[in-house]
């Protein structure tokens, strides 16, 4: 199954997921209710994602004065992929990452930390540049905001869920065509589960598809390979204060975790993606890392 079938299906699937948690919560004017509020959250995320991101990370607009570098990078990619200029921004931070926002090619923005500046090299931070602007040009930055809010919507569903079964609103639900005491329990627990679960899919899907995009656009996997593993390396010393809503944005997932937590990441591991990057370079006829 291709990223793109896999990924329509995938949210999809989240919607079903509020319309189901509709369902239990009031029968069929919960359904009806639930339906308005997933095109109301899918509205939101449509035209203010990108402004709450920016906002949150503390990310500061540069212009090619200042950082004539990465405005010069920035601009050569989107010349090569026939993408509009995305606003620069830089984050105020040593962790090294970057990500990039908005909800169109027209709109866009990528952001990179301080640290990212300071640890690579033009050819490592093209590599990431690259990735990135493979998400504006791919479509991702509206992908994982909608995939992002349609999840937070059912976990607070959820959350009333729970709330409906402690002062007892499942009797009423029960006669209006709602699910019922047992359905409020099991979605109180399913539904969280499984839109975590299909937003993290969606996510990890995406980056496979950026990294391969990337590495084709610049003609050089292994540049972006060499940067994935520094800035996964650094990134497990210098801590970046991410929001869980928003881990799924970066190149490399801010928030650390091993074990159990790791099968619940918003993305592949770096050394998957390392694989994979190391096959598309010898197609491209670059070799392997030594």
């Amino acid at each position: 199954m291709s990223n793109t079938l896999k990924t329509t299906v995938l949210l999809a699937a989240l919607t079903g997921l509020i319309l189901w948690c509709g369902q239990a919560l009031g029968g069929a004017n919960g359904l009806a209710v639930a339906f308005v509020f997933a095109l109301l959250m899918n509205a939101g995320s449509w035209w203010w994602s990108d402004k709450l991101v920016i906002a949150l990370y503390r990310a500061r607009e540069v212009g090619p004065e200042e950082a004539p570098v990465l405005h010069r990078v920035v601009r050569s990619l989107a010349t090569q992929a026939g993408l509009p200029m995305p606003k620069v921004y830089v984050v105020p931070s040593q962790s090294p990452n970057a990500f990039a926002t908005g909800r169109s090619p027209d709109r866009a923005a990528v952001a990179v930390t301080e640290g990212i500046l300071r640890l690579l090299d033009e050819r490592e931070l093209t590599g990431v540049l690259a990735h990135e602007m493979a998400h504006i040009a791919n479509r991702d930055t509206l992908i994982s905001a909608v995939a992002a809010t349609l999840a937070g919507a059912i976990m607070m569903l959820a959350n009333m869920a729970r709330w409906a079964v402690i002062f007892g609103g499942h009797s009423r639900d029960e006669r209006d065509g709602g699910g019922g005491v047992l359905g409020l329990l099991a979605m109180t627990i399913v539904a969280p589960l499984a839109a975590m679960l299909i937003q993290m899919a969606i996510s990890r899907s995406r980056e496979f598809q950026a990294d391969a995009t990337a590495a084709r656009t610049c003609r050089d996997a292994l540049g972006l390979a060499s940067a994935l593993k520094k800035i996964s390396g650094y990134a497990e010393r210098i801590r970046l204060p991410a929001s869980p809503h928003t881990a799924h944005l970066f190149i490399v997932n801010p928030l650390r975790g091993g074990g159990v937590q790791s099968l619940f990441s918003t993305h592949p591991p770096v050394e998957k993606r390392v694989e994979r990057l190391e096959r598309i370079a010898v197609e491209l006829g670059q070799g392997r890392f030594n």
